[in-house]
């Protein structure tokens, strides 16, 4: 597990599953989570560090998403309140590969609201985009916010996502104008982070339905599967081995769920007008 500080109160951990990330806001003995890690083995580590290391006592957890890989945790902390947006069963269940024993019911459920934590005040704002319960932390006081899974990286994840409510939602993170991005994997990056996910979202649509509209039915499939990441990322990136990975799922599932299909058939139309 890999464990940064980002202000003397604020610690981020990167779990070693799936790069899944929980950041720790810390008032005195009292901890605040934003999401609880992607496996039961890096939220022992987590509870580890915080309780037995740190000697702290975990008060709240929020989640950015009501999915498995960021909800690890909750139960190894059966005394903090669960915190979640009130469309939280709509995201548990519209993985793919939904983990029922990680399931805890939140303590409580919103659309926005705000906290004082410490010194921070946590603005918890519904943007959703890879998900319709995803949630925005935003904290003006660290200069951060946490984005959840509405960016993976430099590139976004687009199984079971509308990329229109994901373009929206990466518009209104921008909007906040912090300067470091805590994303739900691989860990924190600059603000310009926004703009290269916006960019790769931009470039796979543009490709796919150019896929979509001019090949033959028997081609789509393998032209697809043959799309490059270095063809797609904003220029100036170096992909990492993570985004790599995640951009091979991307095409596995452009296919399998006709992702940019309602694009192409839209682009069609506007073409013959």
């Amino acid at each position: 597990m890999r464990i940064q500080e980002l202000a003397p109160d604020v610690v981020m951990f990167v779990g070693d599953e799936v790069e899944s990330v929980a950041t720790a806001f810390v008032d005195g003995d009292r901890v605040l989570l934003v999401d609880a890690m992607g496996s039961e083995a890096d939220a022992a580590r987590l509870k580890e560090v915080l309780c037995g290391e740190m000697e702290k006592t975990v008060h709240l957890i929020a989640a950015t998403h009501f999915m498995s890989d960021h909800i690890a945790g909750m139960s190894l902390f059966p005394d903090a309140l669960t915190l979640a947006h009130r469309h939280h069963r709509q995201a548990f269940l519209s993985q793919n590969r939904p983990v029922p024993a990680l399931y805890r019911e939140p303590d409580i459920v919103f659309d926005n609201m705000a906290l004082r934590w410490g010194r921070h005040q946590l603005r918890f704002l519904h943007n959703p985009g890879k998900t319709m319960d995803h949630f925005s932390v935003d904290v003006p006081t660290a200069n951060l916010v946490c984005v959840g899974d509405n960016i993976v990286g430099n590139i976004v994840y687009l199984s079971r996502a509308d990329p229109v409510l994901q373009r929206a939602a990466i518009g209104r993170i921008q909007q906040f104008g912090r300067s470091r991005v805590v994303g739900g994997h691989m860990g924190v990056f600059d603000a310009p982070v926004l703009d290269n996910a916006l960019h790769y979202l931009r470039r796979m649509q543009d490709i796919v339905v150019d896929i979509r509209l001019t090949a033959t039915p028997v081609e789509v499939a393998a032209l697809i599967s043959n799309i490059r990441l270095d063809d797609c990322v904003a220029p100036g990136v170096v992909p990492t081995a993570f985004e790599r990975e995640w951009h091979g799922h991307n095409l596995d599932v452009i296919e399998s769920q006709s992702i940019f299909a309602l694009d192409a058939v839209l682009a069609a139309r506007e073409q013959a007008a």
